[in-house]
C-alpha cells in the first residue's frame, strides 16, 4: 500500500490550505487513516483522523475548530481542509493508516502505513 500526500505550500495567516492523501495498493474500507505533523526540533503529533465509514473523527485540541478531516471513497482519498491558519501550525504533514483497524487512535505508532510528507508554511 502506498499513501502519496500532496497540497502543502506557503499560506498567509488567515488562510487555508487543503491536504489530501490519495491511497494505492489497497481498497480502504475498514482502516482508520490519520494526520499527523511535525515542526522542525519537534515531536511528531497527532492531528485528526477518521475510520474510513466516514462515522468517527477526532481532532487534536489545536485542529478542533479549525481542521476538518474528510474522506472520499470512491477516490480511495483521504482529505484534511485547514482555515484559519497559524505560523505554528507550519509543520511537514503525514497523512497514515492503520491498516485493517477502523479504531481511531492518536498514538503514530498505532499506524502501520505513512506517506511522505508534506510541507505547511504558514507566514505571518
Amino acid at each position: 500500500v502506498q499513501l502519496q500526500a500532496s497540497g502543502g505550500g506557503l499560506v498567509q495567516a488567515g488562510g487555508s490550505l487543503r491536504l489530501s492523501c490519495a491511497v494505492s495498493g489497497r481498497t480502504v474500507s475498514s482502516d482508520c487513516m490519520g494526520w499527523f505533523r511535525q515542526a522542525p526540533g519537534k515531536e511528531r503529533e497527532f492531528v485528526a483522523s477518521i475510520n474510513w465509514s466516514g462515522a468517527y473523527t477526532r481532532y487534536s485540541d489545536s485542529a478542533k475548530g479549525r481542521f476538518t478531516i474528510s474522506k472520499d471513497g470512491a477516490k480511495n482519498t483521504v482529505y484534511l481542509q485547514m482555515n484559519s491558519l497559524k505560523p505554528e501550525d507550519t509543520a511537514v504533514y503525514y497523512c497514515a493508516a492503520r491498516l485493517g483497524n477502523p479504531i481511531l487512535s492518536t498514538t503514530a505508532g498505532d499506524y502501520n502505513a505513512w506517506g511522505q510528507g508534506t510541507l505547511v508554511t504558514v507566514s505571518s
